[in-house]
């Protein structure tokens, strides 16, 4: 078991009602400092991440690779690992202990746990995990984390307006193998109700084949919306 120092980076924007709770999570499970990103949101979102005790709370434009790679840049450099939290997402309290239990690990993520108790969200969960397992390619909702030297060797985040998490994990996997951890990360399941359990899925899914087939970012970001 080894003691390593975390730091948790949570880009926002307008998430008033969760970011709170985000932090709180990061704290709880024995996080070195959190670091809350902000792109510009119109809500109470930077009070409620002060009152939350935020080491640091920083403005920067919108867009996730962009808030990403601020936050990372404001890291501990003490600190070994970075881990990408987003603010509608809870780590278990020993989510980060796993990561100092692993062996030789570079980088990785957590298997979910989706706040529905609808089956359909059991089939996701699965299927995210399998994700990471098969293919490599964890996304940003499962929490992803990663040696900060190898981090800044890789030069962090592209910063584009959608798939930032994909595209980082494509050159990551040339790098090594992503760890699964057991987490849980507990995801709220709001996107999922916006659209429909199986619609969003099948975005998802288009919006990946999309981008390995080069469309750009910008493109899909406009589908998406």
């Amino acid at each position: 078991m080894r003691n390593v120092k975390i730091s948790v980076v949570i880009p926002t924007l307008n998430e008033e009602t969760e970011i709170g709770l985000a932090i709180q999570s990061a704290w709880e499970a024995g996080a070195g400092e959190v670091i809350v990103v902000d792109g510009g949101s119109r809500d109470t979102t930077v009070l409620e991440a002060t009152k939350s005790g935020a080491t640091k709370i920083v403005h920067s434009l919108p867009g996730r690779g962009v808030q990403l790679n601020a936050g990372a840049a404001l890291v501990n450099p003490l600190h070994e690992v970075i881990l990408f939290l987003h603010a509608d997402n809870r780590l278990a309290k020993g989510c980060l202990q796993q990561i100092g239990d692993a062996k030789d690990v570079v980088w990785g993520a957590f298997r979910q746990r989706i706040d529905s108790d609808q089956f359909i969200f059991r089939l996701i969960e699965i299927g995210n995990a399998l994700r990471v397992s098969l293919r490599r390619v964890p996304f940003g909702d499962q929490a992803v984390f990663v040696l900060r030297e190898e981090f800044e060797r890789q030069g962090g985040f592209e910063e584009i307006p959608l798939m930032e998490d994909v595209a980082f994990a494509l050159k990551m996997r040339r790098r090594a193998k992503p760890k699964l951890l057991v987490g849980p990360l507990t995801v709220n399941c709001r996107r999922w109700r916006k659209r429909g359990a199986i619609l969003q899925t099948l975005q998802n899914w288009c919006l990946q084949l999309a981008f390995r087939f080069g469309i750009k970012p910008q493109v899909l970001r406009d589908w998406y919306r």
